[in-house]
């Protein structure tokens, strides 16, 4: 399953015996994955019952907090890396919350679906918004307020004030370093401070 091994892939990015805030941590099970398999202690962010639900039940601490209202509660490096992971698009301000990822913690993992991977190119060619796994809302009924290809990351980065450590795609949870704007469905991005 591609999300099963994207999370394994992001994961390995989490150095071992971190302290992580997960920002939109769904069900918690990425916070629960890095628990269990490198030591890892922390918080999720969720704003949906339901996931709130589910994260307590897997035994990870988990905050209610709508993110679009900033960080404030959280000191300037006050965990070694923030995750954003399937975030960034439903944000109403992309730039600012990159910026409070990497105030609050000393690295950021963001991850997104790339608008740019080949499929949806040709759904667009075809005169069609893509419908793929990793976007898999019709146009009018989606979550997303936008969307982003990898190249746009690095841009908007760079206008943030921020360094890229390294970057790539995810495509069934190998990595791409070849063209990931057209050869993958995620984008990933370390990011820190500049």
């Amino acid at each position: 399953m591609s999300d099963v091994l994207n999370m394994q892939a992001l994961a390995r990015l989490v150095p071992f015996g971190s302290r992580v805030l997960d920002l939109g941590c769904g069900d918690g099970a990425m916070l629960a994955h890095l628990q269990s398999t490198r030591g890892c202690s922390g918080y999720g962010i969720e704003i949906d019952g339901a996931n709130l639900l589910a994260c307590v039940q897997r035994g990870v601490n988990v905050i209610q907090l709508n993110l679009d209202e900033g960080l404030a509660l959280f000191g300037d490096q006050s965990f070694d890396v923030v995750l954003q992971i399937d975030t960034l698009q439903h944000l109403r301000n992309a730039q600012v919350m990159l910026r409070e990822t990497v105030r609050v913690g000393r690295i950021g993992i963001v991850a997104f679906p790339n608008f740019a991977h080949w499929p949806n190119r040709l759904s667009v060619l075809r005169g069609r918004m893509p419908v793929t796994r990793r976007l898999p809302y019709q146009w009018y009924d989606t979550p997303n307020i936008r969307v982003g290809t990898h190249a746009d990351l690095a841009l908007l980065a760079q206008r943030s004030g921020l360094r890229v450590l390294d970057s790539f795609g995810l495509q069934d949870g190998a990595e791409i370093r070849l063209a990931p704007n057209l050869r993958a469905g995620t984008s990933v991005y370390r990011l820190a401070r500049a």
